[in-house]
């Protein structure tokens, strides 16, 4: 069929927002559609606020109520919605009652009395709530029948689309009804439910059927709020793509020059950097710094906090010389407290990209990710990646940079990098953990992955100052360093200015890597008579590189580098 030949279906905006997008541009108009769900999943409100969005006095909304909730009643608690407008009531939107038609006529007279409203007003918009009350309560003998229930379904969708009505059957169905006839004649199948897991509850809406055009599938979350019901698309649209062009993209400064160096000149434009480390290590301070930094070059951040009350948040910056107070003052920086136990991440992400939009954000912040997973209903929890994927890939996909920090236990498993098996969602993982020298705990920082672009490889001493997170010198001389417990490399010259001999210097090698041990397992391993292997211990104690340890009546032997000593 060509262009010229095939019809154009106009869509109508519902006026609830996100739903547009799930239904794949709108509402096609003259549709006939049912909003199906248990009682107390917010049909009513959905289908008034679509009422209201799109009634005028030209094409005024029909509003039949039957025996369910009283109308009063209903108008009462939906005049707290801000869509909902009093004034209206009686000139565009009209609420009428069949309550008595139901109770003491047949189907076919409940259908008159429904034509009749509907040829008087001639609306844009027809609401019946609700639709199963309706066909069980008029004439029961002939509804228990599927044949003469789909007829009359089949007649009133004929009527209401003849009169260029768009129009919604609202039913209580569950879960396992959805084979009644009703959704055989619909054009369109909205469902709502409340999935409850253990103590949480989270609403969600699913386009089960939508007639000439392509739905997003999948479970929707939806929340009811002050302004009513606003749903969150489970896979948002992008807003900004990143730059397709073959130039190199901008690097943007951490703020710390030593860590910048170390990553080839900043974070590249658009990446999702991760920040993990154990509590302490600075990673909130790295953070702090990232955010000081884009607010001194004029860019503005939004900062997403997951743990800590903003007062303090913004009181620890103020200890470093960061005052985020004033960048909050002035516009560059934007924070949001999200702690609620059931958030879900649809809400985080709107939240977010709304305020990325609204200052035109280049950074974000997410702090933390541990953080985030404890706020998130149960119902999320249970896919961690999926939710985290989905807040990362729709954040970079508006063009800006995240830098989020994730907590880990300190283990021997280093490369190990997180606690929910994400690492390979982000573009670039700076990984953070504490050592022990020589008695003292230290930290260290690693650059562990830059996706498509070169970095270094060493391993830096780092430590938080009264100026911030300072990258300090590369763990040139140690060895071991991802177990926690690195020991100092012995170079050629160290032996030589100790006069070993080459024996020796075998000897220390072997007990450096056994660590605590007798001269029978240095013997066992270096092959040297356990006799000489004393003879060389008492030498290498002499000059100050072995020392001995008392071990349940035993003595060991403990190879200790003078110049970590």
């Amino acid at each position: 069929m060509s262009d010229r030949q095939r019809v154009v279906i106009r869509k109508l905006a519902t006026g609830v927002r996100g739903l547009d997008d799930v239904l794949g541009g709108g509402l096609p108009e003259y549709s006939f559609n049912v909003i199906a769900g248990a009682p107390g999943t917010g049909k009513t409100t959905l289908a008034q606020q679509i009422l209201f969005a799109n009634a005028t006095p030209d094409r005024p909304g029909l509003f039949f109520t039957v025996l369910g909730e009283p109308a009063v009643k209903m108008l009462r608690y939906q005049q707290q919605f801000t869509f909902f407008d009093p004034a209206r009531v009686g000139r565009d939107v009209h609420f009428l009652n069949l309550s008595e038609e139901v109770l003491n006529k047949s189907l076919d007279v409940l259908l008159d009395r429904v034509s009749a409203d509907i040829e008087r007003v001639h609306p844009a918009i027809v609401v019946v709530d609700s639709f199963r009350t309706v066909v069980r309560a008029a004439d029961p003998p002939r509804t228990n029948n599927e044949v003469e229930l789909q007829h009359f379904v089949q007649r009133l969708a004929l009527r209401l689309t003849s009169w260029e009505a768009t129009s919604f059957l609202i039913g209580e169905f569950g879960a396992g009804e959805s084979s009644d006839p009703v959704f055989t004649v619909a054009d369109g199948v909205l469902w709502l439910a409340n999935e409850v897991e253990r103590n949480s509850t989270v609403r969600k809406l699913r386009v089960t059927k939508v007639r000439g055009q392509a739905s997003a599938p999948g479970l929707h979350t939806m929340v009811i709020g002050e302004a009513g019901v606003h749903v969150y698309p489970r896979l948002p649209k992008r807003v900004r793509q990143r730059p397709t062009t073959s130039r190199p993209r901008r690097r943007l400064s951490t703020g710390i020059a030593g860590l910048d160096a170390m990553m080839g000149g900043g974070i590249p434009e658009g990446d999702s950097l991760m920040v993990m480390g154990p509590t302490g290590s600075g990673k909130t301070v790295l953070a702090t710094q990232f955010i000081a930094d884009g607010a001194r070059r004029g860019e503005s951040t939004v900062i997403a906090v997951f743990e800590e009350h903003p007062e303090m948040y913004v009181a620890r910056a103020r200890q470093l010389g960061f005052e985020l107070d004033d960048m909050i003052a002035n516009g560059t920086v934007e924070m949001l407290y999200l702690q609620p136990l059931d958030l879900s991440v649809d809400e985080t992400l709107d939240a977010i990209a709304d305020r990325v939009q609204r200052y035109g954000a280049t950074r974000v912040v997410i702090d933390s990710i541990s953080g985030f997973e404890a706020a998130l209903a149960t119902n999320f929890r249970q896919d961690f990646r999926e939710s985290f994927y989905r807040l990362i890939v729709s954040l970079t996909g508006l063009g800006v940079t995240v830098l989020s920090t994730v907590e880990v236990t300190e283990s021997s498993d280093y490369l190990r990098f997180s606690p929910y098996n994400i690492s390979f969602l982000t573009d670039d993982i700076i990984a953070m953990r504490y050592v022990e020298l020589d008695g003292e705990l230290r930290s260290v920082l690693a650059v562990v992955k830059m996706r498509g672009s070169d970095h270094s490889r060493e391993l830096r001493s780092c430590r938080v100052t009264s100026r911030g997170l300072e990258i300090r010198e590369a763990m040139t001389d140690y060895r071991g360093i991802t177990t926690g417990v690195p020991e100092r490399r012995i170079w050629s010259s160290e032996l030589a200015q100790a006069e070993l001999t080459s024996t020796e210097a075998i000897v220390l090698d072997v007990m450096l890597r056994l660590g605590e041990t007798s001269p029978a397992d240095v013997s066992s391993e270096s092959g040297i008579p356990v006799e000489r292997i004393r003879h060389m211990i008492d030498r290498l104690m002499t000059v100050g590189y072995v020392r001995a340890v008392e071990r349940d009546q035993t003595t060991l032997y403990h190879a200790t580098p003078r110049s970590v000593r």
